[in-house]
């Protein structure tokens, strides 16, 4: 069985995103890794290629100008590097995504499980949401608890909206993956950057959701987040990818200056929901991209 990784990227430098980390962590769970990089502003194509690795494979494009509505780029960029896909499985990592290493082995298992059980079409990996430093994980239903990341390379799989999720062509239509849950964890470091690098990555995203906003990098202002925009936190008990030693140790310059107890009022509705999720496991209204088989594997 051949499995092929993808991901994509643009300006991975300017926005501060762990791309070499997350394409090191990708690496030993396939056989290709197809990487799209947007034409960037930065070096971006250069430091991807200096991981000087045979399985990567650099497809370059364009983001279009016109595509400025509800994150569609997103997908069609991915959908770019799918294209280019040539294994069984393929399993699918964001840019400021991470895999631990300790999960290997349950990947391939759950991968060569799912490919001897024809109704599972894909697998849900768990999610760790980090937010201001590498100490504290966000807690409740602001956060997504799983998404698919790996799935049967059929050809009629494709990524969707804001490319948070995957669903299928078929002959009545698009339909959701029947997809497995695991306990392959994803470390999602997308809320920890550097204070200026996450201002500008946040105000630049407007040009992809919002037709009418069309910001250039020059245009953005040097102003720092303020990293207070979550509801809850909770210390994170475990480690860290090995892939990401350095780059934590380099960023101790600004995360040591993060406050854990300055967040942002959480509504009474929202309070009620974490509470009863807290209580029960069941998350009230979650949304789900997918539509779960329960098999024993």
């Amino acid at each position: 069985m051949i499995i092929s990784g993808f991901t994509f990227v643009k300006n991975a430098m300017v926005f501060g995103y762990p791309i070499v980390e997350s394409i090191n962590s990708l690496l030993p769970l396939c056989d290709e890794l197809i990487v799209a990089v947007g034409k960037s502003d930065d070096n971006t194509t250069e430091v991807i290629n200096n991981i000087q690795n045979s399985k990567i494979k650099i497809i370059e494009t364009e983001w279009d100008p016109n595509l400025k509505k509800d994150g569609l780029i997103y997908s069609q960029q991915t959908n770019l590097a799918l294209q280019h896909c040539k294994g069984d499985w393929c399993i699918y990592l964001q840019a400021d995504e991470v895999f631990h290493e300790n999960d290997q082995k349950m990947t391939f298992d759950k991968i060569e499980f799912a490919n001897s059980n024809k109704e599972i079409d894909a697998l849900l990996f768990k999610y760790l949401h980090f937010y201001g430093s590498y100490d504290y994980v966000g807690v409740g239903r602001q956060w997504y608890r799983r998404e698919i990341r790996a799935f049967r390379n059929t050809g009629k799989v494709i990524s969707w909206g804001d490319a948070q999720g995957f669903r299928k062509k078929t002959d009545k239509g698009i339909q959701l993956l029947t997809a497995l849950q695991t306990d392959i964890r994803v470390y999602h470091y997308g809320w920890v950057r550097p204070p200026k690098a996450q201002y500008k990555k946040i105000r630049n995203s407007h040009n992809y959701y919002k037709e009418h906003v069309n910001l250039s990098l020059n245009e953005l202002e040097e102003l720092d987040f303020g990293y207070s925009s979550a509801y809850e936190l909770t210390p994170f008990q475990g480690n860290h990818p090995t892939y990401m030693k350095e780059k934590i140790e380099r960023d101790k310059i600004w995360t040591v200056n993060f406050d854990p107890k300055k967040l942002k009022p959480k509504p009474f509705l929202v309070k009620l929901c974490d509470n009863i999720e807290k209580k029960t496991g069941y998350r009230i209204g979650e949304f789900k991209d997918f539509k779960e088989v329960k098999i024993k594997s």
